[in-house]
Order: structure tokens, then C-alpha cells, then sequence
């Protein structure tokens, strides 16, 4: 891995991505141009912790439409468990609403691949966040779950709690806490870290089956190794997969600014 010249501080303000794609944004680091038409919504992601273990492709293959490959490294598809924060969070052209811009999320993803571009697939996105759970639900056909959330810094540490309360949904839950432990780098084209991190779409199933395509923007990942003590970790088991024994592959990453594309049907 090579040492990012992108470490961007933590900040209220609101002087993410504005027009285009972000100022001064190198676009050499993306595997194919960035698609046609204006982007629609601005994200910050805060706090991040990459937590990655290796799985069977062929359970993996069971959970996930046709429509999409698995996408493996090393004869094995990856699932990974992704605990941060949001911040102004809004359409484009609009401020960041304090009810509905600043929240706690959850990730449970998985690799696929479709027609070239690799991209991510969500078991299960949980958020502190009631209306937006809704709004990503009917627009992005994405599995957003509703929980009860904290996240708080303390003692060097990032603290991290989840409890999905979401009506109908199967339980889960995760108490945790992670902290970065080296100078942030960004991934070499071909390392596991890069495979894991550098995705700039993702796929997901409307209601009828049918497969759309998400595409997203973001500098390289300022990525730093970390550590992490997991007290309780449901997620995967609740999207019907067994992690292994072993340990972890963590990262960690301040911040990252995201702008997004309206979804796109692709079957």
C-alpha cells in the first residue's frame, strides 16, 4: 500500500462535493469513467471500521440473484461487517437536514461483479435514522433496517453499539469497539485491501426481481490497519451466513466524502 496524499479532517461544515464531482478530484484512480448526468445525492462517512473474513463463494452464491457473479479473492467471496456514522447527508443543490442528515449506520456486504464493473451487494444496511431508512428503501430498493444506534469516542477507542428494531426483520446486533493503529495509506491495484475497499457501484433487487445498478464517487480510501474487540456480533448470521473462526482483516478510515447517481435498472 502506498501513503494517501488525502487525509481530510473531520468537519461539521457542509464543503463536501458541490458540483461535478469534488474539488480538485483526481478521477485516475477509478476503473471506469464516471457515468453520465449530474449526481443526485452528497454523503460523508465518518469512523469507519472495514471488518472482512473470508466465506465460501458457494454460500455466498445462494443468497444473491443470478443476475450478478461473486466476485472472490483467493478462491473466497468476503463478507464484511461496516460500522460508521453519516453526516450531511442531501440532495444536490439542498442543506443537510439535522433530522434526517446525521446518523449511525451499519453495514453487511459482500463482492459482485456484472457486464466489467465490480461493485458491492448489501445483505443488510442498518441506521439510526427512521425517515431515511424509509426514503432508501423505496428509492434505492436497498435492504434498510431501523436500530437502535450509538457510536461515541472514548479512551482512544471508538465505541460502537446496534440493536435492529426494525418490524418483521430477523434480529440483530453488534457491540464492539475499534480504533485505528497506523498512518492511513491508500491500496495497491491488486491487494486484497483494494479489492475490499475500491467499489464504485453497487447492485441490489427491486421487488419484481429485477437488478439495478448504483453508482457512486469517492477519492481513494485513506486507509488505516486497525484493531477491534467484538462483544456481540449477530450480523452476519441474521443474513444467513456463518463467519469463520479466524479473525478479522480491519481497517479503518476518518472520513470520506460520496457523491451518488440515481439507480439505474439493469434487467
Amino acid at each position: 500500500m502506498a501513503k494517501s496524499e488525502r487525509q481530510r479532517e473531520d468537519s461539521p461544515t457542509n464543503d463536501g462535493p458541490t458540483d461535478g464531482v469534488a474539488p480538485n478530484d483526481d478521477l485516475k484512480h477509478r476503473p471506469w469513467p464516471l457515468p453520465g448526468g449530474p449526481w443526485v445525492m452528497a454523503q460523508r462517512w465518518h469512523d469507519l471500521l472495514f471488518a472482512h473474513w473470508p466465506v465460501p463463494a458457494a454460500e455466498v452464491r445462494a443468497l444473491i440473484p443470478a443476475g450478478v457473479e461473486i466476485d472472490t479473492f483467493d478462491g473466497f467471496a468476503w463478507l464484511g461487517v461496516v460500522p460508521f456514522r453519516m453526516s450531511d447527508v442531501r440532495l444536490r443543490g439542498t442543506l443537510a437536514l439535522p433530522w434526517l442528515s446525521f446518523f449511525p449506520e451499519l453495514n453487511v456486504r459482500t463482492y459482485v461483479v456484472r457486464d466489467g464493473k465490480p461493485g458491492v451487494w448489501f445483505f443488510s444496511l442498518d441506521a439510526g435514522n427512521i425517515a431515511a431508512v424509509a426514503i432508501a428503501r423505496r428509492w434505492f430498493h436497498l435492504p434498510y433496517f431501523h436500530a437502535s444506534m450509538h457510536i461515541a469516542e472514548g479512551d482512544a477507542w471508538m465505541h460502537y453499539r446496534s440493536a435492529r428494531t426494525h418490524r418483521g426483520a430477523a434480529a440483530a446486533s453488534l457491540q464492539m469497539k475499534y480504533r485505528p493503529i497506523a498512518p492511513p495509506q491508500t491500496a495497491r491495484p491488486g491487494t486484497l485491501e483494494y479489492f475490499l475497499t475500491e467499489r464504485y457501484c453497487l447492485y441490489t433487487a427491486d421487488g419484481r426481481g429485477r437488478l439495478i445498478r448504483g453508482e457512486i464517487h469517492h477519492a481513494p480510501w485513506p486507509l488505516q490497519l486497525a484493531e477491534a474487540e467484538f462483544a456481540e456480533n449477530t450480523m452476519a448470521r441474521a443474513a444467513g451466513i456463518a463467519l469463520p473462526a479466524s479473525k478479522p482483516l480491519l481497517h479503518f478510515a476518518k472520513r470520506q466524502d460520496v457523491v451518488v447517481w440515481p439507480p439505474q435498472r439493469i434487467s
